[in-house]
């Protein structure tokens, strides 16, 4: 069964076009993640898909009913937002509960939906704190709780993990990535980290100016990139582009060389001289002005002590290389 299907959507803002014939299809018990660039649209499809935005055009399917013109409360969804959003005066367990209160759902229904959400979640010995007595990250725990009370058709996720440091962003990353399995439940995760992108999805759809650039799972995307956005934009370190290549492209293309892709070679086809060495301990990233002055990433595993202002050689194997035209679509090397 699919879960949310989105048909020619478009969103206005007055004369500005934020979305622009968007087409995609979530299965039952898909994890999609949108992903791409600050303005791109994201949260505005998001938002479209909630109903606290009216799409301009297009329809919104959920679970079989198109729902444009049913309000968010009866749509059948549930949404985590950025912020944790709740009440700071009730307890962690009536944040959860609160739902389904308004809802006038039995009690016993309530006492047992809660009682699991926070069972689930590890939330055990905070259920009578308030959210001023918690971490960020049980604060978010609490705000996904509330979701999963709700046993919605679709659950949305705006950037939730944004006001999180590093160490708390990896483990509610886990935990949400467990809960899913858990849940088996249809996600629709809006993120601009692409390392949440690729972590989490069954499906990443890479959003730009309001367009679909292309949709596929995390692997398909990263080693079949339809155009140069797309190959830029996943992977960290990001790919690097040469527009003075080693092998031949048509005029104004473009090469793509992923950073784990170059070797230090005696005799290699590129030359240049290192500027600045990254050492991550299991990794270590050499940043290389070549001798055509462009700028080139080099991701060694493990540790190596080239320095900076070493002369080296790099090549890399034709068929791990992208190459792009001029109007930045793939083409054969």
């Amino acid at each position: 069964m699919t879960a949310l299907t989105l048909s020619n959507i478009s969103k206005s803002f007055g004369a500005v076009e934020v979305l622009k014939d968007i087409n995609l299809t979530v299965e039952e018990g898909e994890f999609v993640v949108f992903v791409g660039p600050s303005g791109c649209g994201k949260s505005t499809l998001l938002r479209v898909i909630a109903g606290l935005e009216d799409a301009s055009d297009g329809t919104v399917d959920i679970g079989g009913d198109i729902v444009n013109h049913i309000p968010p409360a009866k749509r059948g969804i549930a949404m985590v937002f950025q912020s944790y959003a709740l009440y700071p005066h009730l307890s962690v367990r009536d944040n959860m509960a609160l739902g389904l209160k308004q809802e006038k759902q039995p009690k016993t229904v309530i006492n047992e939906r809660v009682d699991k959400a926070i069972q689930m979640l590890d939330l055990g010995a905070y259920a009578d704190r308030r959210p001023s007595d918690l971490s960020g990250g049980q604060r978010q725990r609490v705000a996904i709780g509330r979701a999963i009370v709700r046993e919605p058709k679709l659950f949305l996720f705006d950037e939730p993990l944004s006001n999180l440091d590093a160490a708390l962003r990896m483990n509610t990353r886990i935990e949400i990535a467990e809960l899913h399995r858990t849940l088996s439940a249809s996600m629709v995760y809006v993120t601009h980290d692409q390392t949440e992108a690729m972590t989490l999805a069954d499906k990443i759809v890479v959003l730009r100016d309001g367009r679909v650039e292309q949709v596929g799972s995390p692997m398909e995307l990263y080693n079949n990139p339809a155009n140069q956005f797309v190959a830029g934009f996943l992977g960290s370190p990001a790919m690097n582009f040469l527009k003075k290549a080693p092998v031949d492209l048509p005029e104004n293309g473009t090469l793509g060389i992923r950073p784990e892709h170059l070797k230090l070679v005696k005799g290699g086809r590129i030359k240049g001289t290192v500027t600045h060495v990254e050492r991550l301990g299991g990794d270590t990233n050499l940043l290389v002005t070549t001798d055509q002055q462009e700028t080139l990433t080099v991701r060694l595993f493990g540790q190596d002590s080239t320095a900076v202002g070493a002369a080296i050689e790099l090549d890399f194997e034709d068929a791990a290389a992208f190459a792009f035209d001029q109007e930045n679509q793939r083409i054969a090397i």
